[in-house]
């Protein structure tokens, strides 16, 4: 009866926990980049009663009685699969086709941030940044294209080349993205960034189009992989589990208070 009620407790938390998974999915169904999360339960430790026996010579065996404890989060996980690629018809937004990442560092160059997000923009000297200032990462730092090119272009392969004042086609740099062993180890940094972890192991970084990072789309954006559908169906199942733990918390309260109506 006791044990019912607090397996009713670690129930709701776990849900709650789901729910507000659930809900930054949500709000971040239109965030450029945003990997989904996903919540996953495990049970608690179960009580033994009795313990199981093997079969003798005259009886069979008998199987362990346990009675289950509850439940707990297991992981939270986050989904690295890609998003759907939007046109734009900018030249500055890229999108990645493939599982690599974008790196985007400080001056120092020292403290790397990984992205899907590729909305890129021409700072004043004409560096190649995002939105919070941060340089996009290349074979040469930063990658600046002369604030008099006449036009630019960003292929497949990284590779980011400008028409200069006289006519002539010239390289600016390739830009490198990274690829995790374990993705899923990445850890969220907010403001779509990730940053490395012991669980995802050491960033493979170098040019598109080789060991399996994907190659750049110029002129498109990843959206969120978040599915609407999808997130409102275990929104309901959420709910409704919620509300089955709230009614053994309710159940568990009438016996109990039965149980002290019996001396009157």
């Amino acid at each position: 009866m006791i044990r019912s009620m607090y397996s009713g407790i670690s129930g709701l938390k776990n849900f709650q926990t789901k729910l507000d998974v659930i809900g930054n999915n949500i709000s971040n169904v239109n965030t450029y980049g945003f990997k989904k999360g996903r919540t996953v339960f495990k049970d608690l430790i179960s009580q033994t009663t009795s313990g199981a026996s093997a079969p003798s010579n005259t009886r069979g065996g008998v199987n362990a009685k346990q009675v289950g404890l509850g439940s707990q989060l297991a992981t939270i996980d986050t989904i690295h699969s890609g998003g759907s690629l939007q046109s734009t018809g900018n030249t500055l937004d890229l999108g990645i086709s493939g599982d690599g990442y974008f790196q985007l560092t400080d001056n120092a160059g020292t403290d790397i941030s990984y992205t899907r997000a590729g909305n890129f923009y021409m700072d004043s000297n004409g560096d190649l940044v995002n939105g919070d200032g941060l340089y996009v990462v290349g074979d040469t730092f930063p990658i600046r294209i002369p604030t008099t090119a006449q036009s630019m272009s960003i292929g497949q392969d990284g590779t980011v080349t400008f028409v200069d004042e006289n006519g002539a086609l010239q390289d600016a740099g390739v830009i490198q993205i990274a690829k995790f062993p374990n993705s899923g180890g990445l850890t969220k940094a907010g403001s779509n960034y990730f940053k490395e972890s012991p669980a995802s192991g050491a960033p493979l970084d170098g040019n598109p189009l080789e060991e399996g990072r994907g190659s750049i789309q110029s002129g498109f954006l990843e959206m969120s992989n978040v599915d609407l559908s999808e997130e409102f169906t275990d929104m309901i199942v959420a709910q409704r589990g919620f509300q089955a733990n709230t009614r053994i918390i309710t159940t568990s309260d009438q016996i109990l208070e039965e149980l002290v109506n019996l001396k009157r």
